[in-house]
């Protein structure tokens, strides 16, 4: 690790024996503990699409826990610095491993059931542009101060374009779960890889992305809007530090930031890149 990086992981369900499903704070409260004692100083913790009251009580633990560790000084913790919300205004044909039965069509009463009380401990939402309604939804959290990404989605390039105009200024998890890319319709991953101001997130642990695929979009996006995230989810980790469902489904990975920047190096990618997806990007991308 270099010397005075502030490792910063906006996209985190959780990890080892615990995530943002649990009714319990001390879970919280663990995750942000075993991410500051593996290298990360900062964390966006993500939730699941889920009933709305289930999210709205998920919401409120994380908000009981970013409070707990501010107020009290917890140094052994990391910094939870914010919400972010993985539905549930997703494409149902792109849900991968999120329970679709809980996915909504974008609305702005929907939005409001789930987040009102909340709108300061949201950061980043997560919403399908090319379904109805979606572009309103997502001008809405801009007006909000809220970041939209686009993903789980099937939306063509130009449906991401349309999200993008709408006030969308990220990209789930690139490549994963969305329409794959095609030479006659590039989608929204053409999209992330092509416009020079969407910032992407990408999983390198070796499973989510393919390390030729890792190497082109380091070769092709601009160094500054590329973030490395996690997406860490609770379970035990499999021989290539990715966690599967007991179907087989890929559901996120088991990494740490710190591990996937010891990938990338060793993997022969530049440093000075490496480190500023996990450190000042991230940061950046929410201010």
């Amino acid at each position: 690790m270099k010397k005075g990086v502030e490792l910063v992981d906006i996209h985190i369900h959780g990890i080892e024996c615990c995530d943002t499903a649990s009714d319990n704070i001390d879970d919280i409260l663990e995750i942000a503990r075993v991410e500051k004692l593996k290298g990360t100083n900062m964390i966006v913790l993500s939730i699941y699409p889920d009933d709305i009251d289930v999210m709205r009580s998920a919401i409120d633990k994380i908000k009981k826990a970013m409070e707990k560790i501010s107020g009290e000084g917890m140094r052994d913790c990391a910094e939870i610095i914010g919400v972010h919300l993985e539905g549930p205004f997703l494409n149902p044909i792109k849900a991968g491993a999120l329970n679709m039965q809980y996915l909504l069509p974008p609305s702005s009463k929907s939005l409001k059931r789930i987040i009102a009380g909340y709108e300061d401990s949201i950061k980043i939402i997560t919403i399908a542009p090319e379904l109805k309604g979606a572009t309103g939804v997502i001008s809405q959290c801009r007006d909000m101060g809220i970041k939209v990404n686009m993903g789980h989605s099937d939306a063509t390039f130009r449906e991401a374009e349309k999200g993008k105009k709408a006030g969308a200024t990220g990209i789930t998890h690139l490549f994963n779960a969305m329409r794959p890319f095609h030479h006659r319709e590039p989608g929204l991953a053409g999209f992330g890889l092509m416009d020079k101001d969407i910032y992407i997130e990408i999983i390198a642990d070796g499973v989510h992305l393919d390390i030729n695929t890792l190497s082109l979009i380091f070769s092709i996006k601009p160094p500054d809007r590329t973030v490395l995230i996690s997406d860490s989810v609770k379970g035990k980790r499999s021989d290539k530090k990715a966690i599967y469902l007991r179907d087989g489904t890929l559901a996120g990975s088991g990494i740490t930031l710190s591990e996937s920047i010891e990938f990338l190096i060793r993997n022969g990618f530049d440093p000075d890149a490496v480190h500023m997806a996990a450190s000042s990007n991230p940061l950046r991308y929410l201010t």
